[in-house]
């Protein structure tokens, strides 16, 4: 791959961080090499399948700031440090891989965890054969303004306003 581009997957529907998946399975499927980055999951506490899936697969997974205090206790400084240190690992990242993707990268920087600055530097540091991704609801218009593919996932409707929880399997 010569020319690797920026994708945004935003909104706030279902499906953003499937779709990176996706990509990342068409391409391994492909030959090239891809690092997955998560921040805001716990695997360890949720098991999502699909990390394990991209592991058996030959991609590199990694997680980052693993809590959220929209879900758990966790402590700000302590989160955003953990941001931080993704967010240096995904510079390092880059060129090492032909695709990064930065799953809930969006999240971080909604939440204050990242600054918006902070996450435009790593886009225009990128070298000009990576591909990144980043996922997540509350993309800012900068960092659109920036992407070269923008999908905004917009929710119609939801299991969730019917009581129902997440599914094992189904949504994580």
């Amino acid at each position: 791959m010569k020319r690797g581009l920026i994708q945004v997957y935003t909104g706030d529907g279902k499906g953003k961080t499937t779709a990176s998946v996706g990509l990342a399975v068409r391409c391994v499927g492909h030959g090239l090499k891809v690092c997955f980055i998560t921040f805001h999951k716990d695997p360890e506490r949720w098991g999502y399948g699909e990390l394990e899936v991209l592991r058996r697969l030959g991609v590199d997974v990694f997680t980052f700031a693993e809590r959220h205090p929209g879900f758990e206790e966790a402590g700000f400084e302590e989160l955003r440090g953990e941001c931080l240190r993704g967010l240096e690992f995904a510079r390092e990242a880059m060129g090492r891989y032909d695709v990064v993707i930065l799953d809930e990268i969006n999240v971080s920087l909604r939440d204050g965890f990242l600054k918006e600055d902070e996450v435009v530097s790593l886009l225009g540091e990128k070298p000009e054969g990576t591909e990144l991704v980043l996922t997540g609801r509350g993309a800012t218009r900068r960092i659109m303004d920036m992407a070269d593919l923008v999908s905004e996932v917009r929710n119609v409707k939801h299991p969730y306003r019917k009581g129902i929880p997440a599914r094992k399997g189904i949504e994580f």
